[in-house]
């Protein structure tokens, strides 16, 4: 996130008065068990999709709370943006994706050993949920419901 006066004066009037959520306890479970022996998936809110995958839906108010599989095998280069926020630069994202959906990365810790296996698949969501409750509500237990069938130890999480 950028310096306040870097964005327009909407933007700035949007992020001066947004109701941020606070949650406390945040919710952590410790790692009982060594990375190298760990499952990782990754859940990104970068919005991206693939090729023949339905965008997200930016004219939903309040945000699209869904999200879509990204399969372990899927080649960065072939994510696309979708998302809604005018907020930042998405020329970062859209040159190397692993910045906000690191598969490649995460294929070079497991072929050197550092985690366990890559999960088949990832998550990603799109950010900019300015009505987070049907996302709290309904989505997130339905995503962390799929990571705990997967059984995924770790799930890394890429706020964009």
């Amino acid at each position: 996130m950028g310096e306040p006066g870097e964005f327009p004066p909407a933007v700035r009037l949007f992020l001066k008065t947004y109701p941020w959520r606070r949650i406390d306890p945040v919710p952590w479970s410790p790692l009982h068990k060594p990375l190298a022996v760990c499952r990782l998936a990754l859940v990104s809110s970068a919005g991206f999709v693939l090729p023949g995958q339905e965008p997200f839906d930016a004219s939903i108010r309040g945000g699209d709370v869904s999200f879509r599989d990204i399969p372990s095998d899927a080649e960065a280069a072939a994510l696309i943006d979708t998302h809604r926020s005018r907020s930042f630069d998405h020329s970062g994202l859209r040159s190397d994706p692993n910045l906000a959906l690191p598969l490649d990365r995460v294929r070079e810790l497991h072929a050197a050993g550092r985690i366990g296996s890559v999960n088949r698949r990832h998550l990603s969501f799109m950010g900019s949920i300015t009505a987070p409750g049907r996302l709290v509500r309904d989505t997130a237990p339905r995503a962390a419901r799929l990571l705990s069938e997967d059984g995924v130890d770790i799930a890394l999480l890429v706020p964009v």
